[in-house]
């Protein structure tokens, strides 16, 4: 029960602040696109930063 609402807590956080969710990630690579390899936790988080907050120039382009 306690881990359940741990889980369901972290994913309304990572939503809350625009991460979506890495659980989610893998199980639609594994589906929907099964040759492609799989990112890690850490890579899967950089690049959604990456792309959230990153400019075509490479420059951060916004704050928040």
């Amino acid at each position: 029960m306690m881990r359940k609402l741990m889980v369901q807590w972290r994913e309304f956080i990572s939503l809350l602040v625009g991460v979506p969710s890495y659980e989610k990630y893998v199980a639609y690579m594994k589906e929907k696109q099964p040759s492609q390899p799989i990112l890690s936790r850490k890579a899967f988080f950089a690049d959604v930063q990456k792309a959230k907050f990153e400019t075509k120039a490479g420059n951060v382009s916004r704050c928040c």
